[in-house]
């Protein structure tokens, strides 16, 4: 499928021929006809799977064909919360790109900075309004957001706005914006605490699942070498002493950790920079910014900092240190081999953590290779059975679909979605995508009685 068959409008057309993209991700093909559709929707997805163009190119196009009068006053119509300054700054840029065409407003508010220039944008008027929840509900509160009007609401990453507290001033803006409304809601994963938020916001939605946190991209190159915990930063230094490698996303467990293995790394001459929750909100954003122009080489975060990294041409994942949550892993190395593009992931496992690496190759169903020839090798490790040696390169690892036996059914039909395992917006052509009708009467034993969302499944070959 291509962007022409979603009956998108020629200003969108033009704008996505501008960006260089011609096919939709899985989530973007299931959910622009559905928001088109006005209908509400329960999106399961993580970042890198195209979901932010999923909500933008329909709502940018309803608002286009329904705009009225150009010399009325512009009032906020869509508005879209997320919960950090960086992933709100990224949604404004999508907005502007794929509205480039169009003559709606935008704009982006967040916390941490003053708040002049964001009150002197929203008195001008806005279409479209992305906002963190602090900041937001200030402005509301100070008169300057109102609300009256809105037509679209948007929740992304809700998982994350739980971690980080923002659920009680999500149901504050609940209460405030208008009942009657289409609404979206997205999170990277669905604990029974984000359903039971979703099903206060969402009314008779479709819900669509992509790219389930059990699967690794085809393009990701995953190794692992074992090495002991106090020789870890000599091999960092050692890897990263390549000046092939252009960029480089190192992930640790804690703030603490961030920052030690940044000033390992800069007393070793590597350009490196830390994102953690300590840092300020300014200070993480240059440092984002400097990554993504490569004036800094090397970013070290922690995984609820790197929730809002995007970045298509990232080289390499390291995990200095290897979660202790399987899907964290998946998470971790989906930030590479974006777009079509080869990426590489290598984990450094020392004795404590090797339990963590069997059970996040239980999980995405990969013995992931060992690199054996690098100058730091473990001592007395138990022996992995039938683990294959990579050699210092390896060999790239190729993830089937799997679907998880311990997913619940519902009693609504589903639909099953195939698609190449790249999963971030793709600039290249992709595989024509097979979809599949099951019949309610055909879902399963433990369906639930009582009627829930529509769900459509996305999910890699």
């Amino acid at each position: 499928m291509t962007f022409d068959q979603l009956d998108l409008v020629e200003p969108i057309l033009n704008a996505l021929q501008h960006e260089g993209y011609t096919q939709p991700t899985p989530i973007q093909e299931i959910s622009i006809p559905i928001v088109l559709r006005g209908q509400d929707l329960l999106g399961c997805a993580q970042t890198g799977t195209g979901k932010t163009a999923a909500f933008a190119i329909p709502i940018l196009q309803n608002l286009h064909l329904n705009k009225g009068n150009d010399r009325a006053p512009r009032k906020i119509k869509a508005l879209i919360v997320t919960p950090t300054r960086e992933l709100a700054i990224q949604i404004d840029e999508s907005f502007a790109a794929y509205g480039r065409f169009m003559n709606l407003r935008h704009t982006v508010v967040f916390g941490g900075v003053s708040q002049g220039n964001q009150v002197g944008t929203l008195k001008a008027g806005v279409d479209v309004l992305i906002a963190t929840p602090g900041r937001l509900l200030d402005l509301h509160n100070q008169g300057y957001v109102k609300l009256n009007d809105l037509q679209i609401f948007v929740l992304d990453e809700a998982d994350r706005m739980l971690d980080m507290g923002f659920i009680h001033d999500v149901k504050k803006l609940i209460k405030i914006i208008p009942a009657k409304r289409q609404s979206l809601f997205f999170s990277a994963t669905m604990p029974d605490t984000i359903r039971s938020l979703a099903s206060t916001i969402l009314t008779n939605p479709e819900e669509v699942e992509v790219t389930p946190a059990s699967t690794t991209a085809e393009t990701v190159q995953q190794e692992v070498y074992f090495v002991d915990a106090a020789n870890k930063k000599d091999l960092l230094v050692h890897i990263l002493q390549d000046k092939s490698i252009k960029t480089a996303l190192v992930f640790t467990r804690t703030k603490h950790g961030a920052d030690k293995v940044q000033r390992l790394l800069t007393k070793a001459h590597i350009k490196a920079e830390a994102i953690h929750g300590n840092k300020s909100q300014n200070a993480r954003q240059n440092a984002l910014n400097n990554f993504k122009d490569r004036t800094t080489r090397v970013l070290v975060a922690t995984d609820i900092a790197a929730r809002g990294i995007d970045i298509d041409d990232l080289n390499l994942v390291i995990n200095y240190e290897i979660p202790n949550i399987p899907e964290t892993y998946v998470h971790r190395i989906g930030r590479t081999g974006r777009a079509g593009l080869d990426g590489k992931a290598v984990s450094f496992c020392d004795v404590e953590e090797r339990e963590f690496l069997r059970d996040i190759q239980k999980l995405i169903s990969i013995q992931i290779p060992v690199v054996t020839d690098h100058p730091f090798p473990a001592e007395n490790l138990p022996p992995e059975p039938k683990q294959k040696p990579a050699g210092s390169q390896g060999k790239k690892q190729k993830s089937g679909s799997k679907t998880n036996p311990n997913k619940p059914h519902t009693q609504h039909s589903r639909i099953t979605v195939s698609k190449p395992s790249t999963v971030s917006t793709s600039k290249e052509e992709a595989s024509k995508s097979k979809v599949v009708f099951v019949p309610k009467n055909k879902v399963g034993a433990n369906a639930k009685t009582e009627g829930g969302p529509n769900k459509y499944w996305g999910r890699n070959r």
